[in-house]
């Protein structure tokens, strides 16, 4: 049984607006998968039904074995701002699931610690979010996330507000973090780099409404993996099958 596993699935909005059309996808126990598409295509309804937080109008969506009706602690969201509380500082911040969660203070200190070592935030521990850059802030972000050690990873263009200097580097530290966690992670993106960078495979989505025109097989790209992989023959030849399948439904999207 595949961890995520998803059934013809479609939402329609206002019953009438088709965001998505019939996806099916498996997504393996530990493994990283990317969704690509045009802008508005459905890509984030699609990262968001399978948390639970939107409802599919039809087809299954099941994340081990159990149907998803509502987001639950099995999945943890990543989002696009770092939506951090601005009156917490970051131990804080990080350790507020675990509080909501009854865990013992000592306990839930050890844990966040742990993370904020992980994700190199040592010494801001008491820093408030607005002293922080963005790339920290989206850091503390994916460690509030990470603490509650959920199964899934769900994130949805989290490097996206990033300067190009500083997304280069958290998608370092994303590989680094998931391969010590070994988490399933579904990642959204507007980036092929960054899909074929980060990546055990791709979903290429059409224009609204999405669904999927092609997947990719990226295991051929060894881990651990560096930014030298980018200037690869072989990663060349994969952006430009992906880019040539993007540039076909964002010229159908164009009105």
């Amino acid at each position: 049984m595949s961890q995520i596993e998803l059934r013809d699935v479609e939402k329609v909005y206002n019953s009438e607006v088709v965001a998505v059309d019939g996806v099916t996808a498996t997504i393996e126990s530990g493994e990283f998968v990317s969704i690509l598409g045009p802008s508005g295509c459905g890509k984030s309804t699609l990262l968001f039904m399978i948390g639970g937080f939107i409802e599919r109008t039809d087809g299954d969506i099941l994340v081990e074995g159990e149907t998803v009706h509502e987001p639950g602690p099995d999945r943890g969201m990543v989002f696009q701002e770092s939506v951090l509380y601005p009156w917490l500082t970051v131990e804080d911040n990080i350790g507020w699931g675990l509080k909501i969660q009854g865990v013992p203070r000592d306990e839930r200190r050890e844990a966040v610690q742990e993370f904020i070592s992980m994700i190199g935030l040592e010494g801001f521990e008491e820093a408030y979010p607005s002293e922080l850059s963005g790339g920290m802030q989206q850091r503390a972000a994916m460690a509030r996330v990470l603490v509650s050690n959920p199964n899934v990873l769900l994130m949805d263009e989290p490097f996206g507000a990033l300067d190009a200097q500083t997304r280069e580097v958290m998608q370092n530290e994303l590989l680094d973090i998931w391969q010590r966690t070994g988490q399933t992670c579904v990642f959204v993106t507007h980036s092929i780099d960054e899909a074929l960078f980060l990546s055990d495979r791709v979903l290429v989505l059409t224009a609204r409404p999405a669904s999927i025109k092609l997947e990719v097989d990226l295991t051929e790209f060894e881990r651990p993996r560096d930014s030298s992989l980018k200037q690869s023959e072989a990663f060349r030849s994969r952006r430009e099958e992906v880019w040539q399948t993007l540039q076909e439904e964002v010229a159908i999207a164009e009105p």
